[in-house]
């Protein structure tokens, strides 16, 4: 018995020292690389179609990144998006209701509670016979103020609302990063559909082409210049090139649809394109140091909210094998007739406290405790994924780009003979040196390289979306509810 008091008394006495009953939430020191890739990023991309782009090592997260595509239309667009997107209202009245929940939850845990009741009612209630009547009837009226308060002695209630203070920190880190996304997906979105556009458009052309082949190889097949043989095969590279049409309209249509919702519009609604040509791809992008992206990136922010949530709510659970304190008082009136209970005969009044100690519950408090622990472990191991995750999305975005802008360049080089070569290809054939069969095969194969620049281009530039994307929010734009 003497254990067990000075056990108690000691557990007192640590409690009332303010000590911890649970993990600081403080997340773990992760390693910090010297650059992000297996290969350090160069200072900045090579030049392709007149533009370099430099890596600013260091700098700050831009918030409002696609303004610098310099599209007055697709800064519209963002800015319909972030106004009228369901998802982004959505998830902004769900923190809007986290919080309200979080004021209610402090102010019914850490202030008393204050009731009035009133009661009125009739009632038969049976006699004795041997002193008096066999039954009586009587009104009885009540009034009442009643108010109680529990003693958060152990920290119980505070550890609960630490905890639910974090979730809402999470949840304002949540929203911050579906804004970003939403905002990442419409450049995306809109430079996707500009580049399909400007692909459906050339291949286009090289049908036109194919097909002027084919009429061309017929005639020549019937005049008996040309094979049967080269007649087929040119009307298969024409049904082939044809055939791939559909397919990019259904991508371009899907694409667009995927933009309309993404703004809040029905997909009858789809935007227009952009001039894919007109778009200008951003001087340089901001590459935030490893240590500093733990701060601007919402997800690593929304993981260490957990992190802490997952402490507080140990330290709940340890708190609850501690002793609860608790008042209640009460005063009013009361009698048999309304002047009985509004004389001073009438006043009522009680004033009481409650302690209890766990003593058994079944091992269910215990389990409960190393429940919270295996779970704030799990959050420790979370929170170190999600940094190696951004660490590793920054990484690939990086990678991407520079090889995306390698391609571009070669690609460009290719187009900008290839066209040389055509033009120069069609005056030969102005001045009669040439047939028209070799002016088109010039063209064809100018469209090719222009195709595979259309793409290498839009490649650039959703990289670029997507690199200021991983590189996070500037810090202290999230308002944290437990700050």
């Amino acid at each position: 018995m003497m254990k067990v008091w000075k056990a108690t008394t000691a557990s007192l006495a640590c409690a009332l020292a303010a000590c911890s009953f649970g993990p600081s939430g403080k997340p773990p020191a992760m390693p910090q690389p010297e650059h992000y890739g297996a290969l350090a990023q160069p200072a900045q991309t090579v030049e392709a179609q007149g533009a370099s782009q430099r890596f600013d090592v260091g700098a700050k997260p831009v918030p409002e990144w696609w303004k610098l595509y310099r599209s007055d239309a697709l800064n519209a667009l963002v800015d319909e998006g972030l106004r009228n997107s369901p998802n982004l209202a959505a998830a902004d009245k769900s923190l809007a209701a986290a919080r309200e929940q979080l004021k209610a939850q402090v102010g019914s845990s850490l202030l008393p509670s204050i009731d009035a009741g009133g009661q009125a009612s009739r009632q038969r209630g049976l006699g004795v016979p041997e002193f008096g009547p066999p039954t009586a009837v009587y009104n009885l009226f009540v009034g009442q103020i009643q108010a109680q308060y529990t003693f958060d002695l152990f920290g119980a209630a505070r550890y609960e609302n630490a905890s639910l203070a974090a979730q809402v920190d999470q949840q304002s880190f949540q929203l911050d990063a579906a804004r970003r996304a939403v905002a990442a997906n419409i450049v995306t979105g809109a430079i996707g559909a500009a580049a399909l556009h400007a692909q459906i458009d050339t291949t286009e052309r090289l049908v036109a082409l194919a097909s002027d082949d084919a009429r061309d190889a017929e005639r020549r097949y019937a005049l008996g210049s040309a094979s049967r043989s080269e007649a087929l095969n040119a009307e298969e590279s024409a049904a082939s090139l044809a055939a791939s049409l559909p397919g990019l309209r259904a991508q371009w249509l899907a694409t667009r649809h995927a933009l309309a919702v993404l703004l809040g519009r029905t997909p009858d609604q789809a935007p227009d394109d952009l001039d894919f040509a007109s778009l200008a791809v951003p001087d340089s992008v901001p590459v935030v140091v490893p240590s500093e992206l733990l701060a601007t990136r919402p997800d690593i922010q929304a993981a260490d909210a957990a992190v802490k949530a997952a402490a507080a709510q140990v330290g709940a659970a340890t708190a609850q094998l501690f002793p609860s304190l608790s008042l209640s008082a009460s005063m009013g009136k009361g009698g048999f007739s309304w002047p009985t209970a509004l004389s001073g005969a009438g006043a009522l009044w009680s004033i009481g406290a409650s302690l209890s100690q766990p003593i058994f519950h079944g091992g269910a408090l215990l389990a409960q405790r190393r429940a919270a622990l295996d779970t704030y472990d799990a959050a420790v191991e979370q929170y170190k994924q999600t940094v190696l995750a951004a660490f590793q999305n920054v990484a690939n975005t990086l990678a991407s780009l520079e090889q995306d802008t390698a391609a571009l360049s070669s690609s460009d080089a290719a187009s900008r003979a290839s066209r040389g070569s055509s033009d120069d290809t069609a005056g030969r054939v102005r001045l009669g040196a040439l047939p028209p069969r070799a002016a088109r095969a010039s063209e064809q194969q100018y469209r090719n390289a222009q195709l595979n620049t259309i793409r290498f281009a839009s490649a650039r530039l959703t990289d670029t979306a997507s690199l200021f994307q991983a590189m996070g929010s500037p810090a202290g734009i999230v308002q944290a509810a437990s700050r």
